[in-house]
């Protein structure tokens, strides 16, 4: 169902792909847009094993979108290093593929959006998060995106340190 990756040496390890969704705070949502032309947004996300958080606005082109059609890829970017004195880029990036969808149930809404909170406002005290949480709910949405493929690659200089343990 799925291509295998071309360029097998560069390809991360599961193991590795996971650790970059960790690490990443963003990355770019790719869907079926209007009229078939692709659509591609960067959004926030917080990865959560085998499924992807994101927050957004209950109506719009993204919305629209993944109701006509909820296969979806989400891309993010962890090493991107341009070395001009040697023509080339040290990159790592991983593409997970799967299905999106609105979270409806109330209760899984609101652990979604306090996974969120806690990820990228780990300071504020817990008053605070519900607070702003409360503040936003009758606007937010909360999706997910059930993970059913991932792959990773990096470039090969990157790989040769990994496997060297450098």
């Amino acid at each position: 169902m799925f291509r295998e990756m071309r360029r097998i040496k560069q390809k991360l390890p599961k193991a590795e792909c996971e650790e970059v969704l960790r690490r990443g705070s963003s990355g770019v949502l790719a869907l079926c847009g209007d009229d078939g032309y692709p659509y591609a947004v960067p959004l926030n996300y917080v990865y959560c094993g085998d499924r992807i958080l994101f927050h957004c606005a209950k109506s719009g082109h993204k919305i629209d979108a993944l109701k006509s059609n909820n296969k979806a890829s989400f891309c993010v970017v962890d090493a991107d290093e341009v070395v001009p004195s040697e023509y080339l880029t040290l990159y790592r990036s991983v593409i997970v593929f799967g299905k999106i969808h609105i979270i409806e149930d109330v209760s899984e809404k609101r652990a979604a959006i306090e996974r969120f909170a806690l990820r990228f406002s780990p300071c504020e005290s817990e008053a605070d998060r519900a607070a702003e949480i409360d503040r936003s709910w009758n606007g937010l949405c909360m999706l997910e995106l059930e993970m059913e493929h991932i792959s990773g690659k990096e470039a090969r200089d990157l790989a040769k340190k990994r496997k060297s343990g450098r």
